[in-house]
């Protein structure tokens, strides 16, 4: 599903125009991004949580250049789903 599709799908469920969905959406982008970048974690219930997940310097080799490298402390953005997303999600796909 693309944002255009999402972004129909909220304005057909609420009665908000489409242009209004998509601004919410960006909003929603935007505010998901900024705390991310402070190393901030959103949690929303029954959804999931986005947190950075720290990983640790390591030793590595370009592949093309055998040159070996140091890579520093890396921020991976994550995205963990609810217990609650995952039964609904799980259970109306048994049910196919």
């Amino acid at each position: 599903m693309t944002r255009a599709q999402i972004a129909s799908k909220i304005s057909e469920a609420t009665g908000i125009s489409k242009k209004e969905a998509e601004i919410v959406i960006e909003g929603f982008i935007s505010v998901v991004i900024d705390c991310m970048r402070k190393n901030g974690t959103i949690e929303i219930r029954g959804f999931g949580t986005f947190k950075n997940i720290i990983r640790k310097p390591i030793k590595a080799r370009n592949p093309k250049t055998g040159e070996s490298l140091q890579l520093g402390t890396r921020y991976i953005p994550k995205f963990k789903v609810s217990k609650e997303f995952k039964k609904t999600v799980q259970e109306s796909l048994i049910k196919e």
